[in-house]
């Protein structure tokens, strides 16, 4: 037996305490130690040391996952410190939320939090991530340096590498704990543990269920029920869409807290808001805040001892007394970052393109972006009405789709010719009686696939992809699809919900049934945000346009124009605008957006999105300079050209190839050319 199995245990008074506790237990001496010394550190109470506090002992920054590598100084991030210090054990706050710009240092606190978490305070611990291959890229660029450049954490965590299965990629053990990181996205993951801590990143970016299972931050935070009083959440994102957005709600149910800070000339405590930076016209370069106090201009090189001197303020009566929330805009990156001159250039080049105002208002602003679902009224659309003769294309357009909607007694169908920019024109309407159960309306559609439209230059056009709904009679529709050939048709499925970077998906294979017989992956069938479809209709509903002046010196429509003819009646244009978007907030307080009907009709609306996601399929949203001008020339219309080359410049001559090169020209690369397009 060892020397150190030999002696009474020194963590006791004496060996009759031992005794005492392990009475009645079938233990060695080394068990009864052991015992004794995982009971004591459980019995001792979490240490009087700040997250802010030990990242600045402890921290270390790996030129792996920074730009500044090298020791940890929250008095480079001093709006980081409150922050932190709310996820420290002595805070009394268990719900905490961090609504912010881009790279303003979110993720950082929170990589510090289980940093420290790991080393003075252990317990079950579950990081989030919004997919399983996000947590699996944070742990490799992340956690691992995180761990590995701290000499503190490096001893008590072993390397995912090592043959120890308590630690992988996904799940780090140490004493007294265990860190797990999951996907938003998977419903086991989020389920697998009781946790004391919970680290939620980027939750705006989370699906709206995990594998069907419910919203993943409610099953995340079901996993510290047990910890009570001792738990701790904390969730960060960038918001996104105002009544979707999971932070933004966090942050208004909380105290709204704000960053204040002083004006270097008249001390005025102030948060710094976007409508107080102000440049010269055209230069962005001389941006500067103006203090509300003293309307002075303060220079961004005050901005250091401005956030030194700052402190978070309540701004609002939290519903829950221990949920607290904090803002954050670029405003305050500090020198060296994000510069004030860089958010105005940022918010200069965004003007003029929603979805790079959208994305400007969300990462530089910290601030949810309202998505406009307000119809434009029938009559002011009435009144922008344009003459052109039924049934031809205006000399802009390039090709055509249509979209058909299929009701109980008819299908009505729409025709659109598309330009560039998506710039568009309402080009026929036709109702087709009798409805699904009647084979002469099948045989009418299938007639108009192979009709032709004029051109304004005497060409003939004929629709390039026909978009029809599956939502009612799909089996039928599925069959007539299949029989008139899937280059021409495109089945339809409408899905809930938003998704602007691929509004359109698939297709998918599903079963089919022709002349009575079943056909397994008989039809195409694609899925379509509608959500997305409808808002980008009334967003370019609402553009405005030139006036006869600016028309007489140049001015074009802007892209996306939808031009509407003076044929078209008032209840066509009705059905149009026949939807809002609104905002539905459940019983537990969770809120979507939705588009619902203001009136009973809005075959319009629908045939316009059919017609729209026929478009996407065929690619028109992808395509190049070279396929636009291919289809101009196709079309006859006169095709823009380069800019003139100034008459006194001179062709440079073609460059000799080097000595001992091969010169063999490189075969040309085949321009990309549409399916209608070919022969």
């Amino acid at each position: 037996m060892s020397e150190r199995n030999s002696t009474p245990s020194p963590i006791s008074g004496s060996p009759s305490d031992s005794d005492d506790l392990t009475d009645g237990l079938d233990l060695g001496f080394d068990g009864a130690e052991d015992l004794l010394r995982v009971w004591r550190s459980g019995m001792r109470p979490d240490p009087d040391l700040t997250v802010s506090e030990w990242a600045d002992q402890h921290r270390w920054l790996s030129s792996r996952a920074s730009a500044e590598p090298g020791r940890y100084r929250t008095a480079r991030t001093p709006y980081l410190r409150g922050i932190m210090d709310a996820l420290s054990p002595r805070h009394p706050a268990q719900r905490i939320s961090f609504m912010k710009a881009a790279q303003v240092g979110a993720t950082e606190a929170g990589n510090n939090w289980i940093g420290f978490v790991i080393h003075h305070a252990p317990g079950p611990m579950l990081a989030v991530l919004p997919t399983v291959e996000m947590a699996k890229r944070t742990s490799r660029g992340r956690l691992d340096p995180l761990i590995a450049e701290s000499p503190a954490l490096r001893a008590l965590v072993n390397p995912a590498r090592s043959r120890d299965a308590g630690n992988s990629m996904l799940s780090k053990e140490f004493q007294g704990g265990i860190l797990v990181l999951t996907g938003a996205n998977s419903a086991t993951g989020l389920r697998s543990m009781p946790a004391r801590y919970v680290f939620m990143d980027e939750v705006d970016a989370y699906p709206a269920s995990a594998d069907e299972e419910g919203d993943p931050v409610t099953l995340a935070e079901a996993r510290t029920t047990t910890f009570a009083h001792r738990r701790k959440v904390f969730m960060v994102s960038t918001p996104t869409i105002r009544g979707l957005s999971r932070i933004e709600r966090e942050f208004e149910a909380s105290d709204q807290r704000r960053y204040f800070v002083p004006c270097p000339h008249c001390g005025a405590m102030q948060w710094l808001q976007f409508d107080r930076l102000r440049w010269a016209k055209g230069k962005p370069e001389t941006a500067a805040y103006h203090c509300e106090g003293c309307e002075r201009p303060i220079a961004e090189h005050h901005k250091t001892q401005m956030l030194e001197r700052g402190e978070w303020r309540a701004t609002a009566v939290a519903t829950d007394p221990k949920a607290i929330g904090f803002h954050l805009s670029a405003l305050y990156s500090p020198l060296g970052w994000k510069s004030w001159a860089d958010i105005a250039r940022d918010w200069l080049a965004a003007q003029g393109s929603e979805e790079m105002l959208r994305a400007a208002r969300n990462t530089l602003l910290g601030e949810t972006w309202v998505e406009s679902g307000d119809a434009p009224e029938w009559q002011r659309l009435a009144d922008r009405r344009e003459v052109w003769k039924p049934g031809t294309v205006p000399m802009a357009g390039l090709f055509l789709t249509a979209g058909a909607d299929v009701q109980k007694d008819r299908i009505e169908v729409d025709v659109w010719a598309w330009g560039r920019g998506l710039e568009s024109w309402l080009v026929d309407h036709i109702v087709i009686p009798g409805g699904p159960d009647d084979p002469t309306c099948w045989d009418q559609l299938t007639a108009l696939l192979g009709r032709s439209w004029q051109h304004a230059n005497g060409a003939f056009m004929t629709v390039a992809k026909l978009g029809i709904d599956t939502g009612y009679e799909a089996p039928t529709v599925y069959a007539w699809s299949r029989r008139a050939g899937f280059e021409q048709v495109a089945p339809l499925k409408g899905l809930e919900g938003f998704n602007r970077a691929t509004p359109v998906s698939g297709p998918t294979f599903v079963d089919a049934t022709i002349g009575g017989k079943r056909l397994r992956r008989g039809a195409r069938l694609w899925s379509v945000a509608t959500a997305s479809f409808k808002a980008e209709t009334y967003r370019y509903l609402r553009l405005e346009r030139p006036s006869d002046e600016d028309r007489a010196l140049g001015a074009l429509d802007a892209p996306g124009t939808i031009h509407l003819p003076d044929w078209i009646d008032s209840e066509w244009l009705k059905q149009l605008v026949a939807e809002q978007l609104v905002t539905i907030r459940n019983k537990r307080g969770y809120s979507h957006q939705e588009w619902q009907k203001m009136r009973e009709r809005n075959e319009a609306l629908d045939c316009r999105v059919y017609a729209r996601a026929a478009a996407w399929i065929l690619g028109a949203d992808r395509w190049d300079e070279a396929t636009w001008r291919r289809l101009e020339a196709q079309a006859g219309v006169e095709t823009r050209m380069p800019a003139a080359v100034p008459s006194d410049a001179t062709t440079p001559e073609p460059a000799q190839p080097k000595a001992g090169t091969l010169t063999t020209p490189r075969r040309k690369r085949r321009a990309y050319t549409p399916n209608f397009m070919r022969d």
